[in-house]
Order: structure tokens, then sequence, then C-alpha cells
């Protein structure tokens, strides 16, 4: 791989001038330019100036059995020699994909059936919504066409993922949300919930106001409802108890299909298989990605519950063959690193090992944050977390959003050696690292977080921002 590589001291510039990046402040990248990983092992990642990082979000969400594993590796090289490519399309079908999808339902609810593939978390939320027009158009109600989501909910970018996703940075400029897709409130206790208001009370709220957008909207033209069991880049929302048994309680009254966005909890981040089983859901659909692989391919699903499948299959009568997927679906190499992915994860105990080391972190995380002046909540479940920061605590008030107070400390934890992410629409930074992190690199994470969040406070005390 050396050989096509220049390893180009102008790297930098070269990136300036051609290459078009995502989620990033366009005019500032021009100025400034990229930063330029060069090399991951383990939990850690070198950039092309020798400067070394803990990534304690698993790139983005998604390493979850760390850099620089020969044993998936090996498995990509052994299958692009043997077969690199072919399609799925008109019953065709490559042997790795067919013992991918076996090993996915041996692990999903029991009432999950099939697995369609494709390549990323978007285009397979885009699949989900057309899946769920099919199933409705074949059971005769095509009028139930309405997909509902929840605000700080993310499920995607493309036209059809973005509108479904419920944060406004993701719709200005491209004209979005699509008028079908509409957004109830998320379990965000810390600003949505009233003052002294119980959890139950909190779940109540939060169902009646699903509830009555159905009654507004008309339950006949709802498909589905789409949800993370954890909310993940909307600020790692945890909804309180009882809340899944509420909402679930609500779709099945009113015969709305369940879709569980599986992107981020799918595959052991939340200490079992999926996320799902862990808050208590009962899906019609489930969405995977990023975990299936640890992101060395990209790879999503669409698992489809039995009840769905046979009402596809019947659909055919009516519209003959399915007429969705895509050139790369079912493709043969990213099935063989999933293969090697979840065997790796089975073998190395590593849902267990998340379990284990996220109640470490969330243990280290509140001795270090509990009673700090800036932070107003420590939230997550397992191996996924966040710390949210406050202006004021009693009562909790908000930061200027223009101070971006998150932003400031993901830069100072960069500075020294930790890589974590600052969510949008609040300050909020996030830890999801892989399931392989020790507990001293755990404490050397929060240790050093510790550090930028107080390097922080003193620029905003100097600054005359904050005292």
């Amino acid at each position: 791989m050396n050989s096509i590589l220049r390893n180009a001291p102008d790297i930098e510039e070269l990136d300036k001038k051609y290459l078009f990046h995502p989620f990033t402040a366009l005019a500032d990248h021009e100025k400034n330019g990229p930063s330029v990983i060069v090399k991951g092992e383990g939990v850690r990642l070198e950039d092309n100036h020798g400067n070394q990082y803990i990534d304690a979000m698993a790139g983005l969400w998604c390493v979850n059995v760390g850099y620089g594993r020969k044993e998936i590796a090996d498995v990509i090289h052994e299958q692009a020699v043997t077969l690199p490519y072919f399609h799925s399309f008109s019953s065709w079908g490559t042997e790795a994909p067919v013992l991918l999808a076996e090993k996915v339902i041996s692990k999903a609810p029991e009432s999950m059936s099939k697995v369609f593939f494709g390549q990323s978390g978007s285009d397979a939320n885009d699949t989900q919504v057309k899946i769920v027009w099919y199933y409705w158009n074949s059971r005769g109600m095509p009028q139930k066409k309405k997909i509902i989501a929840r605000q700080r909910g993310y499920h995607g970018v493309t036209i059809v993922s973005g509108s479904l996703t419920g944060m406004a940075s993701l719709h200005s400029g491209f004209d979005l949300p699509l008028p079908f897709v509409k957004h109830t409130s998320p379990p965000y206790r810390l600003w949505e919930a009233e003052a002294g208001m119980s959890d139950a009370d909190f779940v109540a709220r939060l169902a009646n106001d699903l509830e009555q957008l159905i009654l507004a909207e008309g339950a006949d033209t709802i498909g589905a409802m789409i949800m993370e069991p954890v909310m993940g880049a909307g600020g790692v929302i945890v909804p309180p108890p009882g809340y899944y048994d509420a909402i679930q309680a609500i779709l099945t009254k009113y015969e709305i299909l369940l879709i569980a966005d599986e992107v981020i909890s799918g595959f052991g981040r939340l200490g079992e298989w999926f996320g799902s089983t862990v808050v208590g859901m009962k899906p019609d659909l489930i969405t995977v990605a990023k975990g299936i692989t640890s992101a060395y391919i990209p790879l999503s699903g669409c698992i489809v519950s039995e009840k769905v499948w046979r009402t596809i299959v019947d659909g055919q009568a009516k519209f003959g063959a399915f007429g969705h997927g895509y050139t790369y679906s079912a493709h043969p190499l990213a099935a063989a690193a999933a293969l090697a992915n979840l065997q790796l994860i089975e073998d190395g105990g590593l849902i267990q090992k998340a379990a284990e080391t996220g109640d470490f972190l969330h243990e280290q995380l509140q001795a270090a944050f509990g009673d700090h002046p800036l932070v107003g909540e420590i939230r997550g479940q397992k191996l996924i977390a966040a710390l949210e920061f406050v202006a004021t605590r009693n009562p909790m008030t908000k930061f200027d959003p223009t101070l971006k107070i998150a932003a400031r400390i993901v830069k100072q934890a960069r500075d020294r050696g930790i890589i974590t992410r600052a969510l949008p629409h609040a300050d909020t930074i996030s830890f999801s690292p892989p399931f392989i992190i020790s507990k001293a690199e755990i404490e050397e994470v929060v240790a050093k977080t510790r550090q930028a969040v107080d390097a922080v406070m003193d620029e905003l005390v100097r600054e005359k921002l904050w005292k």
C-alpha cells in the first residue's frame, strides 16, 4: 500500500486544494487546512507530524475492535484475491454475505428474519423508508406514508435520512426536511422536563406529545416511527425508565411500525449485541452499520422482521420483482470483513468487556466531573458517554452558543492527546472509545479531559465571560 502513497510533505496543501470534506467549516478549512492521521493501532492514532492521540470516539462511534487488527486485514486480503466483487441482483449471490446474514440474524431479536445490505447508515435508513412504504402499499394502505422521528435524533444525511434527522444544522441550506417527516419531542430531560418533574411524569408528557402528533396528522397517514435506543449525535441521551414501553403502546394502538436505528448501538456498545434488547424496544425493522465491520470497510444493513418480510414477499403479486438495491449491496469484501470483525468481538468477549469498561468510564467521569461547576450533566450507558456544559448549575442555564464551549474543550483535549467530539446544538462532548480500551487508558482520557475543561474555565475567567 505504501507504494501508492507519496508520504507527501505537502499533503495538507494538497488536501486544501482538492478534497471536499464532510461536516466541515469549509471557509475555515481553506484557511487552516486539515489534521491528517497516518497510522492507528489499538486505541491510538498518529498524525503526519508525529503527534499521538487516544481516540476516545472510535472514529465516528465505529472502530469498535480498535485499529490495526491483522485478523480483519488478512480476511479482506484473502477475499479480495479470491473474489473481490460480484453483485446480488436477480438471485445471484456470494458466500460471505449469506454467512454474515445468518450470523446477524442469530444475534438479533428473535422476531427478525432477513438482512438487506447496503453501504452506510444513511442509505440503510433510506431503504427502511422504502420498505415501510412497500409494506403498506402491499397491504392496501398506501396513505400510510409519513414517518415520525424525534428532534435531536440522528439518522443520516441523504435527502430522506437527513429529513429524519432532527437537527436544524443538517437541514439548513438543503431545503430539508421533506414534508412527510414529522418530529416529536426528545427524551432530553435536562432541558425538556419541567422543574421537579418525575421520570414517570416526563414519560407521560413525551407519550402524550407523540399521541397528539399522531392524532393531528391522522394515524391512517403514518407508516412508521424511527428511534435510536440511546440517542448518539443528538447528545448521548438515555430515555428515562418506562419510556419505550409507553411509546411502544402508542405505536401498537395506531398500527405504526417501529424502526430501531442501531447504527451506533448495534453489536455491543450498550453491553449486549443489540441496544433494542437493552432498552426494551420491540422493533419491526433494525438499521445497522458502523460496528458491523468496525468501519474497516463500509457496510450497512436493514434487518427485517418476519412480519414485514412476509408482506414484502406477498407484494410480488401486485408489484413484481422487488425493485430496490445498490451495485454494492451484499458486497463480498465488506461481508468478509464483517464476519472477521464479529468473530473478534465474540472470541474476545468484547461485548462483556465493553459493559465492564463502560461502567468504569462512568465511574471515572462521575469522580472527575460530578461537582465540576461547568458540568450540568454526565450522561450515557455502558461504553458511550457525554458531558454537557452549563453556565450555571443552580438553576441550570446555557452558555451563549457563540462561545462554542464544547469546541474549545475538544481543542484543548486534542492538544493533550485525546480525541473527543463536540456534538451539535448543545455544549456537549462525547466518548465512545473502542471496546478494547483499557482501564488505564480510560483514566488517561478522563484526567486529560478534566485538564481541558479546567483550561477552558480559566480562559472564560480571564476573558470575563464566566465567574
